[in-house]
């Protein structure tokens, strides 16, 4: 529980409904919230918990592309998962990815995207994953 703790200390910040990521290459995902050290997704394929995938999504200063691993991932119901899916309404579940091996210039992009979304006062206390 003490880890819990400690990893949800790294202020996440919440992001529009516009923007989406795709994951492994080829899966849409919508971004629920990003922090410096992770982001959370709602995407309509299973994701098992620790194992690594890569994740790409624009930012505000370009795109990045983001190595991460699987920290949980839920069932949360039926929905469109990104918006304008023409009414998709499958299976959506909602997962936590933990970035590894950030580069310095990723790291600065992150902090910048961050710092812009605070600023539009999107920005949200840290949770538990629900």
């Amino acid at each position: 529980m003490g880890a819990m703790l400690d990893r949800r200390r790294v202020a996440r910040v919440a992001v529009p409904w516009h923007l989406s990521a795709r994951v492994l290459d080829s899966y849409e995902a919508r971004i629920l919230d990003l922090s410096t050290a992770g982001v959370g997704i709602e995407h309509a394929v299973p994701l098992q918990p620790g194992t690594t995938c890569s994740l790409e999504f624009p930012l505000p200063f370009g795109s990045v592309h983001l190595a991460a691993r699987v920290v949980w991932s839920l069932l949360k119901g039926a929905g469109s998962v990104v918006e304008g899916g023409e009414g998709d309404r499958g299976l959506r579940y909602h997962s936590g990815l933990a970035f590894t091996e950030l580069t310095s210039e990723q790291q600065a992009a992150l902090a910048r995207t961050l710092e812009t979304l605070e600023a539009t006062g999107d920005a949200c206390a840290p949770r538990m994953p629900r």
